[in-house]
């Protein structure tokens, strides 16, 4: 097989297509929003929401609703849960996260499994990237647009708001309010990414990308950058590899940013462990040239 075959034959498949399209969508929306989420440390919070929406998403499916109206609801409902019993038990507040979003995620799952459905449910917590359909792709599309949309017009306000929410507040900001937004956007970009590597994926590609660029670059300006890159670029290449591997897509995706993030963790120029030692040692070098 030659170059041109390795890149061009997937794309004679109308459903490599939609997953194509279906992944890099996903990729670029959950990276921008992972850059908010890492910078103030919504990772676990990111985990719990993604997880807490199956229940909603599988009982949207029951009475005829849009998903996202589900997803949001519970992912709603998992905070407020986790904020009553962080404050008014010992509890701290990563055990209450790992409370709720276990219970609600397994409610999730008993759900999935009582639901009689024409069609598989598992797919929601496992994905199906290449059994998307023309209507889930539309609609993954219209949730993308909308949540980038949201982030690009409020984009100072809530990078504000990561890096100092008291002050935020001191110019006229309402962090709660601000909170709730990212918490809403949350919601709704797991809605977009479940529909495409399913629930227990989505917090990677929640937190891979802005991870990944965290440790390039100490811009955020930048971050917003390099995130959707690295993450579409590793959507892209995992879903050729699973394609010619015959593996699972959602999971090569995933996989593929893992290792990305490795190589950065390794050789970031600053922040990698190895690139650190290059540079402090080329830096000796040229002192002791001189």
């Amino acid at each position: 097989m030659n170059l041109e075959e390795f890149f061009l034959d997937p794309l004679r498949y109308e459903f490599m297509v939609r997953a194509l399209a279906t992944t890099v969508t996903a990729a670029v929306v959950c990276a921008v929003l992972s850059c908010w989420l890492v910078l103030i440390g919504w990772s676990l919070m990111g985990d719990a929401v993604s997880h807490a929406v199956l229940p909603g998403v599988v009982l949207a499916y029951i009475v005829g609703w849009p998903f996202a109206v589900g997803a949001v609801i519970f992912g709603f409902l998992a905070v407020a849960l986790i904020g009553v019993v962080r404050d008014t038990s010992r509890v701290k507040e990563d055990a209450a996260i790992g409370i709720v979003f276990t219970t609600l995620f397994a409610f999730g799952l008993v759900l999935v499994s009582v639901t009689p459905s024409q069609t598989d449910l598992n797919h929601i917590v496992f994905g199906n990237l290449l059994g998307v359909s023309r209507e889930e792709m539309i609609q993954i599309m219209i949730l993308a647009a909308i949540v980038l949309v949201a982030l690009v017009l409020k984009r100072r306000d809530f990078t504000l708001y990561a890096f100092d929410a008291t002050h935020a507040h001191a110019i006229g900001l309402n962090p709660r309010v601000l909170g709730t937004a990212l918490l809403a956007l949350l919601a709704l970009t797991s809605v977009v990414a479940l529909q495409a590597v399913g629930v227990v994926l989505v917090v990677a590609m929640l937190i891979i990308p802005g991870a990944t660029a965290y440790l390039l670059t100490d811009r955020f300006s930048r971050m917003l950058l390099i995130a959707p890159t690295v993450s579409v670029l590793c959507a892209v290449t995992g879903l050729y590899i699973s394609y010619h591997l015959d593996t699972a897509a959602g999971g090569m995706v995933v996989v593929t940013q893992g290792v990305a993030f490795t190589l950065v963790y390794l050789f970031a120029p600053r922040h990698g462990i190895i690139g650190r030692r290059i540079t402090a040692s080329r830096a000796r070098s040229a002192k002791l040239a001189v």
